[in-house]
């Protein structure tokens, strides 16, 4: 009888157990940041200096590191601190200058924010048109620029303001070419870094103007004048080669992808009206 007993006790117990509700989990405190140093009721955390360290130069971030560095460190941030609440008490942060000042940082930041979201939008565009096969370049096109473009021509250059400038100079240049030097330093408006440099190029990857001028050309000859966005140009062909299909193969690619961009581009011209304004 009284193991009779004893066993409905133990089913009793089982089944209050069976039925009790589980227990919520408790929730973990979150752990209180490091404190690294305070200023009035200013905390520094480790967080901070950890934050600020990413914008050091490696060498600094591993000094910062060290126990002298870290001190350094420190002191600063507290120095940049004690400044700032003063500045705060003085109620600089209300005057004219500094609101003038903070309006034009905003200005600054949105409009590098506006800059690449653009220039994100146009590479995603590029992107998608690659992704499409819109671009691509096959075997065949390139071996048949290459059988129609297999030579690299050398060319430099003299760019002037003026046509009527342009006229006289290559009227002087075409009775004396040994003078080339002497009046690309007197009229030349070219900028520092091209100017009295060579330019090496298959047709397809320069000025179109020019390329078609020089490969008309004898090698030593000078022509022009060429007009364009630059301004009026006088040029010399200074030498042409043939080339092997092996060195120009990706030359060849590189010309044939961009003008497939070129002609999804001008495709788009036909959706969208273009008017480009000149001024007189």
């Amino acid at each position: 009888m009284r193991n009779i007993f004893l066993f409905s006790v133990l089913c009793v117990l089982l089944a209050a157990a069976c039925n009790k509700p589980a227990e919520t989990p408790v929730a973990e405190t979150p752990a209180e940041p490091e404190i690294a140093a305070k200023v009035g009721a200013v905390i520094i955390t480790e967080k901070d200096l950890e934050d600020k360290l990413v914008f050091m130069s490696p060498e600094d971030r591993d000094f910062a590191k060290t126990s002298i560095g870290r001190t350094n460190f420190i002191n600063a941030l507290v120095r940049e601190k004690l400044a700032e609440l003063a500045a705060l008490d003085a109620k600089l942060d209300e005057s004219d200058s500094y609101l003038a000042a903070l309006e034009d940082k905003r200005a600054q930041l949105r409009k590098i924010y506006d800059d690449y979201a653009q220039q994100l939008l146009i590479r995603s565009w590029y992107d998608q048109l690659e992704e499409s096969g819109a671009t691509a370049v096959t075997e065949e096109e390139i071996k048949d620029y290459f059988d129609k473009y297999p030579y690299e021509m050398t060319v430099k250059q003299i760019i002037i303001s003026n046509a009527q400038t342009a006229d006289q100079v290559l009227r002087a240049l075409k009775a004396s070419p040994s003078r080339w030097k002497e009046l690309e330093r007197q009229y030349s408006i070219a900028p520092e870094a091209i100017r009295g440099k060579e330019f090496s190029f298959m047709p397809g990857e320069f000025i179109p103007e020019i390329e078609v001028i020089a490969a008309n050309s004898p090698s030593g000859s000078v022509q022009g004048f060429i007009k364009t966005s630059q301004g009026f140009h006088i040029i010399m062909k200074v030498k042409e080669k043939r080339l092997s299909l092996k060195n120009a193969k990706e030359r060849i690619e590189q010309i044939l992808r961009l003008q497939k961009e070129d002609a999804a581009l001008n495709a788009l011209k036909n959706k969208y009206e273009v008017f480009v304004y000149e001024k007189n």
